[in-house]
């Protein structure tokens, strides 16, 4: 071989080894990240991480059994399985439909025939809960027909021979019984898989502060409610358990739970008042009707519901959205005669009036070209500021109005958080409307607002301003979650917060006794517990027309008031919506907050006196 062969030989050789000594380093040093993570990929399954949100619970002073005595668990995460088809493994689906067709349509009709609906109504694989199938977050229009089996046969096959779907879900939302079944029949290509749905054990039970697991685009999400507001703390740092399948192995990385929440809402509290709404809505033929209960000494809520209300486990089959929006922290509405305690106040407050000053009461004030009058359209003559509460004179509370001026009325009015957000914890809450007296200095709207109308509140704002009047002028924030319980166990309990005081503790005892006096010896003397000192006041209040101009014939009643009076363990707000029966609150719903203050005062065992 001549030399320059030989030479050229070598060259070729070092070459070579040059360019492999390069890749090595380009794989071993510039790529290794990226090729440890391709193989790390390799043997890594993702899972959707739903089965880490923290769980919700409610307090249950009966409840003794399982791992949380104490307490009710309202949401949490079930195990559900799906039932998923491999058509390169699969060489007869006709034979296939025809052996689990059977299966799936006696549990669909049987066993679990919401959920049959829930899935036929779209196709049997439509509800998978699965964030990559997209999931369903629209609003169902339409209820579906009684599941039969010709549906499922039909649905199924459709399934198994859709051409431009080699691996696809046939059926979702099964439950182990189904699953078995299906196993027992040893079907290649059918391969079956675990999944995690939001499960809210009550059903409708606290809907409205629930809220439930939804979702935006293609990923889970809370919506509304508790679920909405602490979506981010329930869901926890990460959305995916990445789970090792090399042999051997079982560890899982990068997990973090979502916390736990312990709520102030007691279950049985939150059972009587759906149950009392729901029978008082039927008796009024009203168009909705609302509570929430607190503790006014630390702003925990202890209840909150509307009627109607849903199923967070189908929120998929609501029409129209508007049901899912909370009553208490969403909607406003004007108080009406539920305000005037807050006049009143503020006038004692400022030094004004007492609960002893005097006016005359002609049964109508004139304000410009407006009249306004008292709600029974009659004189009443000589009146204290006492009898104006007891007798819910309209002309009353105007005259304070007047003593205060527009400026201090104002200012009271923005202290007790009226057109601001409370904060409490619930996904959306509005912030009232009161632009009528911040906006203008037209005497008529201070006039009116002076006893609840032309202006527009929520229900929680007036709950945590009459918390000012119950807890010695110390005015709370109000909120649900009592705890937080971190992933390794830790509980860090949420501390009462005094968000203002709009009042000293001397008006708000002077307050109290006269909205004691209320219900003693005044309209809402329908409230009456035997026994015990409660502190309440009715309203009734016009709706506005619908189109803007003035009032129409509809009216809400509503009932505020708390007990035991001078050391209250509850304060409670009832609202109902456009009864069609019974003209006045003192009639329609003074009886029900009786026996609501009376199931609470039973409940808390506390001794009359």
């Amino acid at each position: 071989m001549s030399v320059w062969r030989i030479y050229f030989v070598f060259f070729i050789i070092l070459l070579g080894g040059a360019g492999i000594s390069a890749r090595l380093f380009y794989l071993q040093v510039l790529s290794g990240g990226y090729y440890a993570a391709l193989a790390k990929g390799q043997h890594t399954n993702f899972v959707n991480s739903i089965s880490l949100r923290g769980d919700i619970f409610f307090q249950d002073k009966f409840s003794e059994g399982g791992d949380t005595p104490g307490l009710f668990l309202a949401a949490t995460n079930k195990d559900i399985f799906a039932l998923y088809a491999s058509s390169e493994k699969i060489s007869n689906s006709e034979e296939v439909v025809e052996k689990i067709s059977p299966i799936l349509h006696e549990y669909y009709l049987y066993r679990d025939p919401k959920y049959g609906e829930e899935n036929l109504s779209s196709g049997i694989a439509s509800m998978s809960d699965d964030s990559a199938s997209g999931g369903d977050n629209s609003v169902s229009e339409e209820k579906t027909a009684p599941v039969s089996f010709e549906d499922v046969r039909r649905e199924l096959k459709d399934k198994m021979n859709k051409e431009d779907d080699a691996y696809r879900k046939v059926a979702g939302r099964l439950d182990d019984s189904a699953i078995n079944e299906i196993k027992e029949l040893d079907i290649a290509g059918l391969d079956i898989r675990k999944e995690k749905v939001r499960y809210y054990p009550g059903g409708d039970l606290g809907a409205h502060l629930l809220g439930f697991l939804g979702f935006s685009e293609y990923e889970r999400v809370g919506q509304y409610g508790l679920e909405g507001f602490y979506d981010d703390l329930l869901r926890g740092s990460s959305n995916e358990e990445r789970i090792s399948i090399l042999p051997g192995s079982s560890s899982v990385e990068d997990i973090k739970s979502g916390k736990d929440i312990i709520t102030s809402i007691d279950y049985n509290i939150q059972f009587m008042i759906q149950k009392k709404l729901a029978e008082t809505k039927e008796r009024l033929k009203a168009k909705s009707a609302s509570a929430v209960v607190v503790d006014p000494k630390t702003g925990e809520i202890l209840a909150l519901a509307a009627v109607g209300t849903f199923n967070p486990n189908y929120y998929s089959e609501v029409s129209g959205i508007d049901v899912f929006l909370n009553d208490v922290a969403q909607k406003m509405f004007e108080p009406g005669s539920v305000f005037k305690p807050i006049t009143m106040a503020a006038g004692i407050d400022a030094g004004k009036i007492q609960p002893t000053t005097k006016y005359e009461d002609e049964g109508e004030v004139i304000i410009g070209k407006y009249t306004i009058k008292n709600s029974d359209n009659e004189a009443h003559g000589e009146q204290n500021m006492i009898n104006v509460l007891e007798l819910s004179l309209n002309t009353g509370v105007v005259f304070v109005e007047g003593k205060l001026g527009h400026s201090n009325f104002r200012e009271y009015v923005q202290r007790f958080g009226f057109g601001e957000k409370t904060g409490v914890d619930l996904q959306g809450e509005v912030e009232g409307d009161v632009r009528n007296i911040l906006e203008t200095n037209r005497d008529v709207n201070f006039a009116t607002a002076s006893f609840g109308q032309g202006i527009a509140v929520t229900p929680i704002q007036l709950v945590t301003a009459f918390s000012a009047i119950a807890n010695g002028g110390n005015m709370m924030k109000p909120h649900i979650a009592k705890a937080i319980v971190d992933d390794d166990g830790t509980i860090r309990e949420v501390a009462p917060e005094v968000v203002g005081n709009p009042i000293s503790a001397k008006t708000a005892g002077q307050i109290t006794s006269m909205l004691v006096s209320s219900v003693e010896n005044g309209y809402a003397r329908k409230a009456v517990v035997s026994g015990y000192k409660i502190a309440g006041k009715t309203g009734t209040a016009q709706v506005p027309s619908e189109d803007g101009q003035g009032y129409s014939e509809k009216t809400i009643h509503s009932f505020i008031g708390f007990g035991p009076a001078y050391d209250p363990k509850f304060l409670a707000l009832i609202k109902v919506d456009e009864p069609e029966i019974i003209k006045f609150s003192s009639d329609s719903i003074g009886p029900l907050f009786g026996e609501i203050a009376e199931y609470i005062l039973n409940y808390y065992e506390i001794p009359p006196g």
